[in-house]
């Protein structure tokens, strides 16, 4: 472990050298084209002789890069998984430097993407070259997936690698989301629908009292915030119960005429205990009871959007357990973590797919202003990840 740790000081200034690169060059989900990004990533990969193809969605359009290192002796193939696309900068004016800086100070590493996640992009990209001379000694293979379709919520890199038929399947994936103190081993999942409250439309003015759609959503609002749910399980393993949150309203213009329609949208976050079936039927309950007591011509309409499964791996599960066991033995320790927030953790999970999902440097204004990445950690957590894929790579 002593000579891995040296290698990944010895690498350090090389991955740093490359995130800067990729921070310098914009690539907001659903904002920038993600064509010189990549352009930035190929070049480097083409001088380190490592094959890698782009992704496509099946409309055409570019979602990822992929990076496939195969072993020589037979065996499960396992992910690395970082996306390039960032969050949107916000108000540049409330940064303290560049969004796209890509400066160090005071061994920090500043600009959009330096957390989420653009090191770990150039981090796993250096994994992948370290292990490629000796890959015929390796079993199965490591892929590196590095998505450009991850904050638009469409993670389309990653449904490209799954369904791509030149791809092998991994057995399990890391992805590196920064975070120093935790492996996040799982995730609340989720359950995400739309309702579409009805109303007859009439003048503001009028002398006949009309119920608007909007004073109807708002009422179904509170019923739906006065749901009862269930809280944390003490007999079982998942920590976290579930939660129902209210995340847009839309309905009407102007100020003369009472809408026919408004739109809400729903997210309700799962577990184990509560899963999408519970969470749509609630959600439905609530929606009857709303009809019932305030009628209306036409039923309020309940269009679910997507349902992800929660998930959950224990500390001795692969590849939590490799990347646990590989932390601690730099000195670090991390605890393994269920986290809140639903991610691509949870994609993979229901496609039969382990992953852990988040590991990484210390952070500050991550999706937020002034983000930047602590390159004090990035020795320790490089040593990390590389000997957890060795260790896979080598168990088959």
């Amino acid at each position: 472990m002593s000579h891995n740790l040296h290698q990944a000081q010895e690498r350090t200034e090389s991955i740093v050298s490359l995130a800067q690169e990729l921070i310098r060059c914009p690539s907001r989900g659903g904002i920038d084209a993600y064509g010189p990004v990549l352009d930035v990533l190929e070049d480097w990969l083409a001088t380190h002789a490592l094959p890698h193809r782009r992704l496509h969605d099946e409309s055409g359009e570019l979602v990822g890069l992929l990076v496939e290192i195969r072993g020589g002796q037979p065996g499960k193939w396992w992910a690395l998984d970082a996306c390039l696309d960032t969050a949107p900068y916000g108000d540049e004016h409330a940064w303290s430097f560049p969004p796209a800086s890509g400066d160090v100070r005071d061994n920090w590493l500043l600009g959009r993407g330096a957390a989420d996640s653009k090191l770990a992009a150039a981090m796993f990209c250096h994994i992948a070259a370290d292990l490629m001379p000796t890959a015929r000694t390796l079993r199965g293979g490591l892929a590196v997936l590095l998505d450009v379709d991850e904050h638009t919520g469409g993670f389309g890199g990653a449904r490209a690698y799954l369904t791509d038929p030149r791809a092998h399947r991994p057995a399990g994936v890391m992805i590196g989301y920064p975070g120093l103190d935790d492996v996040v081993v799982g995730g609340r999942g989720l359950w995400r629908a739309t309702l579409t409250v009805h109303a007859p439309s009439g003048h503001s003015g009028s002398s006949r009292t009309v119920v608007g759609a909007i004073s109807r959503a708002a009422h179904l609002v509170r019923l739906l915030d006065a749901a009862e749910l269930p809280g944390p399980d003490p007999a079982a393993s998942f920590p976290l119960p579930p939660k129902l949150s209210v995340t847009s309203f839309h309905g009407g213009e102007g100020f003369s005429v009472t809408p026919d329609r408004c739109d809400i949208n729903v997210d309700v976050r799962t577990v184990p205990s509560f899963d999408a079936h519970d969470a749509e039927t609630l959600v439905r309950k609530a929606v009857a009871e709303l009809d019932a007591h305030l009628p209306a011509p036409a039923l309020t309409e309940v269009t679910p959007v997507a349902a992800w499964p929660p998930f959950q791996l224990a500390e001795d599960e692969q590849p939590a357990a490799a990347l646990l066991d590989a932390a601690r033995a730099v000195g670090l320790t991390p605890r393994a973590k269920v986290a809140g927030p639903s991610n691509i953790g949870n994609l993979l999970a229901g496609e039969g797919i382990a992953a852990t999902a988040g590991f990484g440097v210390r952070y500050e204004g991550l999706h937020g202003i002034n983000e930047r990445a602590q390159l004090a950690d990035l020795p320790l957590v490089y040593a990390a990840y590389r000997h957890a894929a060795l260790d896979l790579l080598q168990q088959g």
